[in-house]
């Protein structure tokens, strides 16, 4: 009598992952817009606070309704903020602002009050956040949709007033790691 062969239980081989290295090398090849994240946070101080982040990960979801997408570092200060506060605006920076794309890249800060306080902006009617002024393009939103993803939090927010400003010069970009304009 012959006995069937043996189920193979081995286990199957790990798939291949790039290391972050790798990863970095590779996606800091796709030229990417940067914008400033703002949002304010009445719950943080008397007058409450204005907390704001650099981000390159933002994009246009959907035009009926219209939605965007934002992408934060899972347990940032911005997160933390986000997770409680669901108005937020986005300033799509200019060529010329690279120095308010550094300023709030900047990891470890406290407070963003004194970097606020030196940036020209105003406050965004919709969200409460601020708008920086002579940015190419400010949105104001609201949180429609949290999702998790990996180290990052994806935040969907539609898109409440949409306004587009009126700098001279093109967009700020951020390629291979460093700031850099169109030309």
């Amino acid at each position: 009598m012959t006995t069937p062969a043996a189920a193979d239980h081995s286990p199957e081989p790990a798939e291949p992952q790039a290391t972050p290295e790798e990863f970095r090398a590779a996606l800091g090849q796709l030229a990417s817009g940067v914008v400033l994240l703002a949002v304010h946070d009445p719950e943080d101080g008397a007058r409450g606070e204005d907390i704001g982040m650099t981000a390159t990960a933002f994009m246009s979801v959907s035009l009926e309704p219209p939605l965007v997408l934002v992408s934060v570092r899972e347990d940032s200060r911005m997160d933390d903020t986000l997770s409680r506060v669901d108005h937020w605006a986005v300033s799509v920076l200019a060529a010329g602002q690279r120095v308010t794309a550094a300023r709030f890249a900047m990891k470890g800060r406290v407070s963003d009050r004194l970097l606020f306080a030196d940036l020209p902006h105003e406050r965004g009617p919709a969200s409460g956040a601020p708008l920086v002024s002579d940015a190419l393009a400010t949105v104001e939103c609201r949180t429609e949709q949290r999702i998790s993803a990996g180290d990052h939090v994806l935040l969907i927010g539609r898109v409440l007033s949409a306004r587009v400003g009126r700098p001279s010069g093109g967009p700020l970009t951020y390629f291979q790691g460093q700031y850099r304009q169109l030309g």
